[in-house]
Order: structure tokens, then C-alpha cells, then sequence
């Protein structure tokens, strides 16, 4: 095949694509994520659950899952964790166990960076006091499939940070009598996570944000999911709620160069454009042969994936990705940076040259033995991270994202009279009476 005959779109030659052409690829997921009549649908969904809590829950399942559950039903049962380690199978449970133990090592190598303290200038100690945030809300997605492995990836550092109260929302299995799955339900008994509740996804963000008669108020809620749950998550934070921005769609980037194995390249395009049909796939290249070879894998690939995944991964590499091509592999980095994708893999022969020009990527996979599957369920650095372009101002959910960080500092007599004359200077120029003041009684 040729670089432009094939199921993978050739969006063209980045220095040959207008200003328009390049921000159409760069401003992908938002316009879904903010569509006027999506938000204003979820703000009467969440003004919904503010002002009548349970009953409104109740009223998202049944209008939106399909499923009649009591308020008194909304929290899942000790009965129903319990049963669950019975239902999933051994290889399953050892699997989540071994993708807990690597997320679990990840995030305590971040806690050893705790409390810090130096004394800056004689008599001036300052540092910062490391605790964890009082609460948060986990949210898990359903709709598309099973995902324990998000739970996993949000909870265990939740866990590790030493949240004192965790709570998880998810939505109960497609078409069911609102049975939550299991394997879901598996993750959480290993983390000791004990509030878990069946709800609807936006209608869920909103319990959470505000509390309702079963569901407990949090502080912070972070978990992907589609663009109505991602929406809800904004909106809340008009409320005091804080959450991460933004955990939408799947995305993904590939920077190949002649020497990538292109069987091994289809793979891993296919393997995040599987994921919905706004997940969007990209595959960035100076080698138009490699791209001819690797519409022909795609081809081959794609046609052996069952539905819905294969209609997915078509649309995620065709209208909604594709493949661009550039003239050097620094014009890549370029590219990437100015994507700034959720998930990044270089595929190149020198790898470390270019990953020094790589600043924006919620993860940098190096090399072709390390897949974005691998990285999804089980290497231990977060998966669940930023997209639509945040990577260029966050990272993915570590440990980090459940402490916060409150400065102390000690001073003596001897640093505040070596600070008394900036100090007083300042409040004089800023019009702060009181401020001077306040240092001058010291030393009256």
C-alpha cells in the first residue's frame, strides 16, 4: 500500500499544513467535552442531585442505565464484595493483584518525598508540611466494557497517599438489573476501599461533589470516563470541588522513524484506538515507506478485531487521527509537543535523543518492548492521565494528586531584623500600614 491508500488517515505533511489544518489536529475532544446543549444537560443533572440527593440518583439509573434500584440499593452490599472474589477468575485476580503491587511501588518511591525543611538564610528555616487530602471520589466507567484496571490505577495511589476516606462510583454493567462488576468490586476489597455506590457516571460526579443520603461528600473526584462524565467534573468544580483536568477520551501518539518493526507499530496504534469512537490514534513519521507498510498491517489487523473495537479503532485512525508525516525526527518532537498526547511511544533508533525534546506527554513509553498495554494495566506509572492537550500543564494520577503541600517556616530574632527593612519597605510601597506595623513592634 502507499502512504496514503490505507485505513489510517494521511492528515499530510505538517510543514505543508495550514494554521487551521494544525489546530483542528492540536483542539480535539473539547468541543465534545463543552457542546452548550451537553453542559447545560448535565447542569440540570447535577442541580438535580443538589437539591434532592437519592432520589435523583435513583432517577439518572433508571433514565439513563436502564435499571431500577432502590436509594437503600445504591451503596453496594458487604454481601456483594464479599461474593465477588468468588465470581472473577483466579488468573484475573492475580493479574489486578500484580498490576496493584506495581502501581502501589510506584506511588510509595513518591511518598518518600515528603516533609522537607532548609535553613535559608541564618535563623530562617522553610520547608513544607506533606498530608493527605481529607476525602475523594473515584470514578470508574462501565459503559464500554469492564475496567477494573482503572480502579487500580486511581485507587491505589489514593490508597498509598493515605486518603482517609475514599469513595467509588461506578455505573452498574450495561443491560443489567444494576449488578456492578465484579472485578470492580475485587480491586476495591484489596485496597480496603469499603464506600462503593452504583450509579449513573454524570449523576455519580455530582453525588460526590455534594453529598447525598447515602453517598458522602468528597473534597476531590478524578476517574475518566466519556465526555458527559468529563463535563460533570468541571461543572462541580463551580462548587468548591476540585478535580483533574481533564481525563477525556483516549488519545494517543506514535513517533516512528525506518527502523520501527511496522507489524509491532499497527499494534500499538490499534491498541488505544480501540478504546470508543472518539478515541483518536496518531502516527507520526518522517518514513513514507514505513507508513505504506504499516497501512497494510493496520489493514490486516484492524479486520481481525471483533465489533465494537474494530469500528472504534477505524474511526480513531481515520476521521479522527490519522498519520502525519514530517521531515526530521526533531520536527516530530515538534509535533508531539504541541499535541501533547495522553499516551506516547518513540519507536526510533536513537530513542534518548529524542526523548530529550519531548516536554508535553501524560506518559513517554521507550522502545517497542514497552506497549501501551502494558502500561495501560500493569508498569506501575499512572495510566490515567491528561488529555486534550493538558499534558502540557498536568501529569497523570499519582499519589500526588490525593496530598497537598502547606509551607511552614520558623524565623529568630536575627533573620527577622535582617528581613526588617525589605519587610517594612515593601508594606510602605504597597500601602500596608498594619504590615509595617506589625514588624516594627518587634524591635520597638
Amino acid at each position: 500500500m502507499t502512504a496514503a491508500n490505507g485505513p489510517v488517515r494521511l492528515i499530510g505533511r505538517w510543514a505543508s499544513l495550514s494554521e487551521k489544518e494544525r489546530q483542528a489536529v492540536l483542539e480535539r475532544g473539547l468541543d465534545q467535552i463543552f457542546d452548550p446543549g451537553l453542559r447545560a444537560q448535565i447542569t440540570d443533572l447535577i442541580e438535580d442531585v443538589r437539591e434532592n440527593g437519592d432520589a435523583a440518583l435513583v432517577r439518572a439509573l433508571e433514565r439513563f442505565d436502564g435499571c431500577h434500584v432502590r436509594p437503600a440499593d445504591l451503596r453496594v452490599s458487604e454481601a456483594e464484595m464479599a461474593k465477588a472474589h468468588g465470581v472473577v477468575p483466579e488468573g484475573l485476580v492475580a493479574a489486578l493483584r500484580d498490576g496493584i503491587d506495581h502501581v502501589r511501588r510506584f506511588n510509595e518511591q513518591l511518598m518518600a518525598r515528603g516533609d522537607w525543611e532548609f535553613e535559608s538564610e541564618p535563623g530562617l528555616v522553610v520547608g513544607e508540611k506533606v498530608t493527605p487530602i481529607e476525602s475523594a471520589g473515584l470514578f470508574v466507567p462501565s459503559g464500554k466494557g469492564s475496567f477494573p484496571s482503572v480502579l487500580v490505577q486511581v485507587g491505589t495511589p489514593a490508597v498509598v497517599a493515605g486518603v482517609p476516606k475514599i469513595a467509588v462510583v461506578v455505573p452498574p454493567l450495561p443491560g443489567s438489573a444494576g449488578e456492578v462488576d465484579p472485578a470492580v468490586l475485587v480491586v476495591a476489597s484489596e485496597l480496603g476501599i469499603r464506600d462503593v455506590f452504583r450509579s449513573n457516571g454524570p449523576a455519580g460526579v455530582a453525588a460526590l461533589a455534594f453529598g447525598t443520603e447515602t453517598v458522602p461528600k468528597v473534597r476531590k473526584v478524578v476517574g475518566p470516563g466519556s465526555p458527559a462524565v468529563t463535563c460533570a467534573q468541571v461543572e462541580v468544580q463551580r462548587y468548591g470541588t476540585a478535580t483533574t483536568m481533564l481525563l477525556g477520551p483516549s488519545e494517543s501518539l506514535v513517533i516512528a522513524d525506518e527502523s520501527a518493526d511496522a507489524r509491532l507499530l499497527a499494534a500499538d496504534l490499534l491498541n488505544e484506538a480501540e478504546h470508543g469512537p472518539d478515541s483518536q490514534s496518531l502516527l507520526v513519521t518522517p518514513s513514507e515507506g514505513l507508513l505504506g507498510t504499516v497501512q497494510g498491517e493496520v489493514a490486516s489487523q484492524l479486520a481481525r478485531l471483533p465489533e465494537p473495537r474494530r469500528s472504534y479503532a477505524a474511526a480513531a485512525l481515520g476521521k479522527n487521527g490519522g498519520a502525519i508525516l514530517v521531515e526530521t525526527l526533531s520536527e516530530a518532537a515538534e509535533v508531539a509537543n504541541s499535541y501533547a498526547p495522553e499516551h506516547l511511544q518513540i519507536a526510533v533508533r536513537d530513542p534518548d535523543d529524542l526523548l530529550a525534546r519531548l516536554v508535553n506527554a501524560g506518559e513517554i513509553l521507550v522502545g517497542q518492548w514497552t506497549p501501551f498495554a502494558a502500561a495501560n494495566f500493569l508498569i506501575g506509572c499512572p495510566a490515567s492521565l491528561p488529555t486534550s492537550g493538558f499534558a502540557k500543564v498536568n501529569g497523570g494520577i499519582t499519589a500526588e494528586a490525593f496530598r497537598k503541600r502547606t509551607a511552614v517556616a520558623r524565623a529568630n530574632q536575627t533573620a527577622l531584623a535582617r528581613m526588617r527593612e525589605p519587610v517594612t519597605t515593601l508594606a510602605r510601597h504597597e500601602g500596608f500600614p498594619a504590615h509595617e506595623a506589625a514588624v516594627e513592634i518587634r524591635f520597638a
